[in-house]
């Protein structure tokens, strides 16, 4: 697992209430939205060094820009909230076996949103047919199911899968 936060080596979320408390949106928006972009390219850094360096599996890898952006390496990064990894609730399972909040700082809210919130969170494979992909809508059936397997109410499982359903919830 990768959890990492940035807090720009500046404190940005003291320079963002700082500015919340002159009321400069402009000034906390931009602090917000350069924390979260260097957050993510930590995360690609991060990704790109362990390819090469520490796993070394792609040690040759050199790939500009555009490669990198067509994904034309060697393993995945999903997330958990993202299409290859809708359910949030895996976050719990993550923090639990890496001690992340006591390791990284960064905690999860009651919602499962990482706080600081300029910080990332995902799971490395490196095997060379791994690829993205994204889970469809599931069943009504299919939840049941899951939510059995899971240990947790079939309500408490359509939330936190809200965005697959192939139906309306009741």
């Amino acid at each position: 697992q990768l959890a990492c936060p940035l807090d720009l080596g500046c404190h940005s979320v003291e320079m963002a209430a700082q500015y919340e408390k002159q009321m400069d949106d402009y000034r906390v928006i931009m602090i917000k939205a350069l924390a979260d972009r260097l957050a993510e390219a930590f995360a690609e850094v991060m990704h790109e060094e362990v390819r090469k360096d520490y796993w070394g599996y792609a040690a040759e890898e050199s790939l500009g820009t555009e490669d990198l952006l067509k994904v034309k390496y060697q393993g995945i990064r999903p997330a958990p909230g993202y299409p290859s990894q809708p359910d949030h609730l895996e976050k719990l399972t993550m923090w639990k076996l890496t001690k992340a909040s006591e390791e990284t700082g960064i905690d999860l809210t009651e919602n499962l949103a990482m706080t600081p919130a300029a910080s990332v969170s995902g799971l490395y494979f490196a095997h060379p047919q791994s690829k993205y992909f994204a889970v469809g809508k599931i069943t009504k059936e299919q939840v049941v199911d899951y939510s059995s397997r899971k240990g947790v109410s079939v309500e408490e499982a359509e939330k936190w899968l809200s965005t697959i359903l192939s139906y309306d919830r009741e």
